[in-house]
Order: structure tokens, then C-alpha cells, then sequence
């Protein structure tokens, strides 16, 4: 490994009650339900007994913060928020399910589901293309100042999503046939030329969760 590498882990939040609605949650800021929180703890309890990490980056939304907090509080760590973390700008789709989304504004549910890069949600969206910009220079300053070091960073599905497409190559038009679970442990690896990936979707620390109540 390149003596300039920085080793990241990247975790989408813990689960919300708009996750379980599929309610659009964009920029509003919705905390983590009581599952979500558990699903926290049990990342904080994976993290601590893997390499350490020197620092922790968060989207300033709280659901990501708290996840982020969690597992600071176990490693002894305090999570810096960077609002270059947060969730997709949904726009007019923000608070609204998917069925309303296809009851309410079709023509824009059809291009969203087409993945048109260049579509913007009504009330000002962010495309994908600016979405995209915004992930790449963001993970490119926070990862260039930590050469050599391992680092986490705490953000949200549609950030995720455009992390795997850098990692791996794939367009912003390709069908997603990936992963983005939340709180499970993505792993890449970033140098000042590249980005690549290591590990995706390791949900192992949450094989107990799933079964409780909530």
C-alpha cells in the first residue's frame, strides 16, 4: 500500500422512521429511531475491535451525526461535521414516499428513476452530476490530510452510492446492484491519483439486530 494511502471507512447512518416509511429525507433532518440507534452501537462495538482510526468526518444531519457520535464516544473521538457529507438535495420530493413522489410529480419520478444526470428535483434539487462534484472534492480534502492514516467518514445512501461509482467506475446512468445499508462498514482506499475499492456492505455486526423489536 502507498506510503500516502488513507485508508477509509465509509458508513451510511443508522436507521430513521422515514427509512422505514421510504419517505424522501433529502436535507431535512430526521434522527435515527430507537433501532437506528441500536444499529449505532453495534457499529461502535465492530469499529473499536478493528484497526484504529486517527478521525472522524460527519455530515452535519443529525441522523449521520449520531451515528458518527456513537462510535466516537466508544473510540474517544470526536466526529468533525463537513456539510459536503449530507444526503442529496431532493428538492420538492423531500418528505414525501415514493408513492407519492410517482402520484404527485410523475414526469420527474420517471426521469429520477432513469437516473438522468442532468435532472434536478423541483425547488432546487441537486442532479447527480453536481451531486457527483460535490462527494468527489469533498472525500479528496478530507482524505488528502490524513496520508498514511484510517479514517471514517459518516454520510448518507445517496452519498454512498456515489462513493461505490467512484471506487469501481461505474456510471451515474448504470442500474444500481449494489448495497447501501444502514451502518454497514464500506471500505476504500484513496491516494492522491485514485480511489479504490476494498470492501462493501459488510453487515456482520448486525446479524442479532435484525431480529429485535422495534
Amino acid at each position: 500500500m502507498p506510503s500516502n494511502a488513507t485508508r477509509i471507512v465509509a458508513i451510511r447512518h443508522g436507521e430513521t422512521a422515514w427509512n422505514v416509511d421510504t419517505r424522501i429525507q433529502g436535507h431535512i433532518d430526521i434522527p435515527l429511531n430507537e433501532h437506528g440507534q441500536l444499529q449505532a452501537e453495534r457499529l461502535a462495538e465492530a469499529l473499536a475491535a478493528q484497526d484504529p482510526l486517527h478521525a472522524i468526518y460527519t455530515s452535519d444531519l443529525q441522523r449521520a451525526h449520531q451515528t458518527a457520535a456513537a462510535v466516537g464516544k466508544r473510540l474517544g473521538l470526536t466526529p468533525v461535521t463537513h456539510q459536503g457529507l449530507r444526503e442529496r438535495g431532493f428538492g420538492a420530493f423531500e418528505g414525501k414516499t415514493f408513492k407519492e413522489i410517482e402520484a404527485d410529480l410523475p414526469e420527474d419520478a420517471m426521469r429520477w428513476r432513469k437516473r438522468d444526470p442532468h435532472w434536478e428535483p423541483p425547488k432546487g434539487g441537486e442532479s447527480l452530476i453536481v451531486l457527483d462534484q460535490r462527494i468527489r472534492t469533498t472525500l479528496n480534502t478530507l482524505a488528502a490530510k490524513h496520508p498514511g492514516e484510517h479514517i471514517a467518514v459518516f454520510a448518507h445512501g445517496g452519498v454512498m452510492d456515489i462513493l461505490y461509482r467512484i471506487a469501481t467506475g461505474q456510471d451515474l446512468l448504470a442500474p444500481r446492484t449494489w448495497a447501501l445499508t444502514n451502518t454497514a462498514i464500506n471500505r476504500l482506499l484513496w491516494t492522491p491519483e485514485s480511489i479504490s475499492l476494498v470492501g462493501w456492505a459488510d453487515t456482520s455486526h448486525l446479524d442479532d439486530v435484525a431480529q429485535d423489536e422495534y
